[in-house]
């Protein structure tokens, strides 16, 4: 459903992603980490049709995003880390006017499907809330049920519980984990637990590339192989260490903690030897207290420092110059942008590529996977007329000329 061939996108001098591959299928929920100016929301960008890829390709559903965008945009929901909003509307207009730009016929049926949204994302309660009087957990929760308009069999989705309180991030991920039974989704998180527990499988990215990509408890095995073993028992902690130490096939020690007269280590074995039995043995032999011997499984956290470590000994970093975000481009950079969305152009829909002329217009082109189609033009823009005397915005196939803020007021102040 989701496939990324060798994906590449350059920024003048700079190449933020570096023949990226990967697929997500029906059914699979995959994590993408990576640290800050990694290339995952360019990649993300990419996959969404937000701006073409300098070259390699981006399937959704089977359409390449450059040639075919309008169709492959039917297929998928996209929900970027900061989500484009228009703050005077109400939360159920807004998600209306979001099924509306995705074909959903009728005022019914559109009003349907903006309550499945809300009921979803727990925002039935602020329905008819103005959207920029929320708080930025319940704009991360609009920019999730926009995305779920119309039911896309993919889902794009960037730090969608960034922003999010303790309750409704346990909220969210069950939802996702519930999505990812019947839909193909690919999540952007820094949360390395949260991917842990709710992704089928991860993809590592660093310095544009892909580090790894495999199942998290896989991932880890594989980056540490070797066997821990916790061991607390009620000994005095240098005797403890060195008894442990003389095991056979022990590779070494940790103190860990002492306290209330037992001691806690930590024990590393080499590879394929269970050594249990033979620590709880040397322990009551000296006739010492066992209180605990668990043995430790490796975390995807291990496993994703352990990447990055290794890879930061590698070439020297692709880094952006002093004062820009990671993933913005060059300035110098902002025309070969707007040449290479140009010539990607082809095909239908060519103002849904043309977007993607600059990384500074890319939170304006956030919109476009949801856009309508080239031969509703007319038809939106006179929704857009009345849904602006109505006090409802702006039409967004007009915002891009507009030049106005994401944020700014749809329509004629």
């Amino acid at each position: 459903m989701i496939v990324a061939e060798h994906l590449t996108k350059r920024f003048g001098a700079r190449t933020a992603v570096d023949r990226v591959s990967f697929t997500v299928e029906r059914g699979e929920i995959v994590g993408f980490l990576g640290p800050n100016g990694a290339g995952k929301t360019t990649t993300i960008r990419l996959l969404a049709g937000v701006f073409p890829p300098s070259s390699g390709r981006a399937l959704i559903d089977g359409l390449d995003v450059a040639t075919r965008p309008l169709a492959a945009r039917r297929r998928l929901g996209y929900a970027p880390e900061r989500p484009a909003l228009h703050r005077e509307m109400t939360v159920a207009a807004f998600l209306e006017f979001a099924a509306g730009m995705k074909d959903v016929a009728g005022a019914r049926e559109r009003a349907a499907a903006a309550g499945a949204a809300m009921e979803h994302t727990g925002l039935r309660d602020v329905a008819g809330e103005r959207i920029g009087q929320l708080s930025k957990g319940y704009h991360q929760r609009v920019g999730l049920a926009q995305a779920l308009i119309g039911d896309p069999p993919v889902l794009l989705l960037d730090e969608p519980t960034g922003g999010l309180d303790p309750a409704h991030s346990v909220e969210t991920r069950r939802l996702i984990r519930t999505l990812g039974d019947a839909h193909a989704i690919l999540v952007s998180s820094h949360a390395l637990a949260e991917v842990e527990t709710m992704c089928d499988r991860v993809v590592i990215l660093h310095r544009g590339r892909v580090l790894a990509a495999d199942r998290p408890a896989s991932l880890a095995n594989r980056l540490r192989p070797a066997t821990r073993v916790d061991v607390e028992a009620s000994a005095p902690p240098e005797a403890l260490a060195a008894t442990l130490g003389a095991v056979p096939n022990v590779r070494r020690v940790d103190l860990l903690a002492v306290a209330n007269g037992s001691t806690r280590c930590r024990v590393e074995v080499e590879p394929g030897h269970d050594v249990r039995a033979e620590l709880a043995a040397r322990i009551t032999t000296h006739s010492w207290g066992l209180l605990t011997l668990t043995t430790v499984e490796p975390s995807l956290e291990e496993a994703f420092l352990a990447l990055v470590a290794a890879n930061e000994h590698g070439a020297p970093e692709q880094g952006p110059r002093s004062g820009q975000a990671p993933n913005d481009p060059p300035n110098e950079s902002e025309a070969e942008a707007g040449r290479e969305s140009g010539q990607a152009a082809g095909g239908e829909g060519r103002a849904g590529v043309r977007l993607g002329a600059s990384e500074e217009q890319t939170e304006r082109s956030e919109r476009a996977p949801h856009g309508p189609p080239d031969e509703r033009n007319a038809e939106v823009g006179r929704e857009s007329g009345h849904a602006g005397r109505r006090g409802l915005g702006a039409s967004e196939a007009r915002r891009p000329r507009s030049g106005r803020a994401l944020d700014g007021p749809p329509g004629k102040k």
